[in-house]
């Protein structure tokens, strides 16, 4: 009780190391457990946007639910307040093992039990209360090394919090992700986490603990450390297993790109899948129902200059280099290891028609927005072969201001073709689309073609389309043409040549079919309002 009430009101007493020094350990093992606290946050926010997509929601619901937790953490630590070395130690350990696997389970669980939100509620609700926990324990642990009043004390941890928050926040993108990946990455955080929680409790304050909280806490942080060693060691074959789980067998490539992860599946073009963060882009069974519908209505009129936005697969470029008369393609992909696999995988390049060969084409490793903005040449032709717009990360691609700047890049007949999703599964999503496109200063008119047949087997696709050739399914897939002039003048695709797969009569019944289900006073997407995105 004496102890206790010595470790209550502070003093320096019965430290190994002075004053100083004692107060400058604390703060720095606040420093690093802010910095792990901060990478556990953000990696249960990317592996969930990876695993359940729309990245808003699941940063709204981490960083909500964590926020909450800490809360509940720091009323719970009262209780620990009187044992406030050994309560610290323990909370270290237990935010080590719960955070540094996070990721781990979290995969896990979607890969072979196919959900992940319940898990991540779970955790974020864990680390959240042990978070919250450290705070009111550290105030009694500085105010036991160095007395000075609760103000200079508060300000001092919340300091050292905030800024090793700022360098836990810069690490986990710029450091952590491209060196370890997010599954090492989270385990290497965890060991991290634990040394400095154990190392500050039994060196700085080993004289508070007794023989017994001395020996749970030694066992404690060498189990820790121990578990996150060998999960980093067996880190690989895991990844490896649960891909299988997720993509199938046939899994060929699997590299974490600077943006994002890019898989290919199957032995060869007949066969190939391509995901891109987790969502089928392309799939080769089906990929000339997608790529023929999207480029070739676009095609009636001048068409000497073409633009690709996204597109890196090479696809889309093909269909536009069968015309003869075309001078020039530019293809603008954000990640350029999709258009490295195009040129070099023997499957890829072999289904693209070896597109990257042909020395009209132009590849440009840029985010299409941004590129736009400073680019100055007109195109006869653009086309947008984006990511599915329901995908968060690429809704600025789909708003009024993009369209404005691709309708200054359109030479005069000049023609622009999205794909704007299926518009009877999704069409607010769809009827967005048109409605931004016709913001940005263009006449529209929309199409849509039907999908795989009715008991079609393609390639595994248990993340969810993502666009493209792979993200069709019964439903089919949903276009909008647009051009300056008026609906039905030359350079709209009124009486365009089509392909087999698009005949003009089913463009015809598409359109019409399609406009029953437009939405009634639907108004265009900004960047302002990302929240006609979303589904009625």
């Amino acid at each position: 009780m004496i102890d206790q009430q010595v470790s209550l009101r502070g003093g320096a007493a019965r430290l190994p190391v002075r004053p100083r020094t004692g107060r400058f350990l604390v703060l720095a093992a606040v420093f690093v457990c802010a910095a792990c606290g901060l990478v556990y946050e953000l990696e249960l926010v990317a592996l969930a946007s990876y695993l359940i997509g729309d990245s808003v929601t699941q940063a709204s619901v981490v960083l909500s639910v964590m926020v909450f937790a800490m809360g509940i953490g720091s009323l719970l630590a009262k209780r620990l307040r009187c044992h406030a070395a050994v309560g610290f130690g323990l909370i270290e350990a237990a935010l080590a093992l719960i955070g540094g696997s996070s990721a781990l389970v979290l995969y896990a669980s979607f890969a072979w039990l196919g959900e992940s939100r319940h898990a991540l509620v779970g955790f974020s609700l864990a680390i959240g209360v042990l978070i919250g926990a450290e705070i009111p324990l550290l105030m009694t642990l500085i105010q036991r090394v160095d007395r000075q009043d609760a103000g200079g004390a508060v300000a001092d941890l919340f300091a050292a919090d905030y800024v090793g928050a700022l360098v836990g926040g810069l690490a986990f993108p710029f450091l952590l992700l491209p060196m370890l990946g997010q599954l090492t990455g989270a385990l290497f955080t965890g060991a991290v986490n634990a040394a400095a929680g154990g190392a500050l409790v039994l060196w700085v304050f080993r004289r508070d603990l007794t023989p017994r909280s001395r020996r749970l806490l030694v066992l404690a942080n060498l189990s820790v450390i121990a578990v996150l060693a060998t999960a980093t060691f067996l880190v690989d074959d895991f990844e490896r297993a649960a891909r299988r789980a997720v993509y199938g067998d046939q899994v060929r490539v699997a590299v974490q790109t600077g943006v994002q992860e890019v898989v290919l599946t199957g032995t060869d073009s007949d066969s190939l899948g391509l995901y891109l963060d987790g969502r089928l882009r392309v799939s080769a069974r089906d990929e000339h129902r997608y790529h023929e519908a999207l480029v070739h209505p676009a095609m009636n009129g001048p068409r000497a200059r073409v633009l690709v936005l996204g597109g890196g697969d090479g696809l889309a470029a093909q269909e536009v280099l069968r015309y003869r008369d075309v001078r020039s393609v530019t293809v603008v992909e954000i990640d350029p290891a999709v258009t490295r696999l195009a040129r070099t995988d023997p499957a890829l390049s072999g289904l693209n028609g070896h597109a990257y060969r042909d020395p009209r084409l132009t590849a440009v490793g840029a985010d299409a927005f941004t590129w736009l903005r400073a680019d100055r040449h007109r195109y006869d032709v653009v086309i947008s072969d984006l990511p599915d717009p329901g995908v968060t990360a690429s809704t600025k691609l789909y708003s009024a201001e993009f369209y404005g700047l691709v309708a200054e890049a359109l030479a005069p007949r000049g023609r622009l073709v999205v794909h704007a999703g299926p518009p009877e599964a999704r069409p607010r999503t769809f009827w967005t689309v048109e409605a931004s496109v016709r913001a940005g200063g263009l006449a529209t008119r929309p199409y849509r073609i039907p999908g795989r047949p009715s008991g079609f087997t393609a390639s595994p696709d248990r993340l969810g389309g993502g666009g493209g050739g792979g993200g069709g399914g019964p439903e089919g897939w949903g276009f909008v043409l647009a051009g300056a002039r008026a609906v039905g003048e030359p350079g709209l695709g009124a009486g365009a040549p089509v392909p087999r797969s698009l005949g003009e009569s089913e463009l015809r019944d598409g359109a019409r079919a399609a406009e029953r289900l437009r939405l009634p006073g639907q108004v265009p997407s900004t960047l302002i309002h990302p929240r006609y995105w979303e589904e009625a």
